[in-house]
């Protein structure tokens, strides 16, 4: 936003916050507003040493790895990057399937239309067969919104935003079951 658009400093946090609020993603804001270029956007903010911020973690790789699920992941940035982030958290043989940004193009998480996309991209028609799993209220609200069962993660109180809650990925399972 700085370099690119040339927006002052000290407004990116708040445009980055309004459009994010506005339009889902502060691409999907960039976008309507400044005519930003989905796939430059994408490979300018994803350019990063991934390794230097993620760490695998073993526990969640074994959670993962024992549920008797097909897990795919949803996600409002690209494949590649999402194949990339998988990668480094030693994941990545546990998902089949990455529906990404552009394949709900023009939407994104949380709107409604995004999740009918993914689960029809997912050839799950039923959301009742679904669970989504995220970190921000706003999409587990949405999934329940759409029929699906939510859990919010990295939150230890119950909230109407989400079917459950945890902090603790050893508790997963016992969610799942429920």
């Amino acid at each position: 936003m700085i370099e690119r658009l040339g927006i002052p400093e000290s407004d990116v946090p708040f445009l980055r916050e309004q459009y994010f609020k506005m339009y889902g993603t502060t691409l999907r804001g960039l976008q309507e507003r400044h005519n930003v270029e989905k796939e430059e956007f994408l490979a300018f903010v994803h350019d990063l040493p991934l390794k230097e911020y993620l760490t695998p973690n073993p526990v969640v790789r074994e959670v993962i790895a024992s549920l008797p699920t097909r897990n795919l992941i949803f996600t409002n940035s690209d494949v590649p990057h999402a194949r990339r982030v998988l990668a480094v958290l030693q994941l990545d043989d546990l998902f089949e399937t990455v529906v990404d940004v552009n394949a709900v193009a023009p939407y994104c998480k949380p709107m409604p239309e995004s999740f009918a996309i993914a689960m029809d991209l997912a050839d799950e028609p039923d959301p009742r067969k679904c669970v989504m799993i995220d970190d921000l209220p706003r999409t587990t609200r949405a999934a329940l919104d759409v029929g699906m069962a939510s859990l919010l993660y990295g939150c230890d109180k119950a909230t109407e935003d989400a079917s459950g809650v945890f902090t603790d990925w050893t508790h997963l399972p016992i969610l799942l079951g429920e």
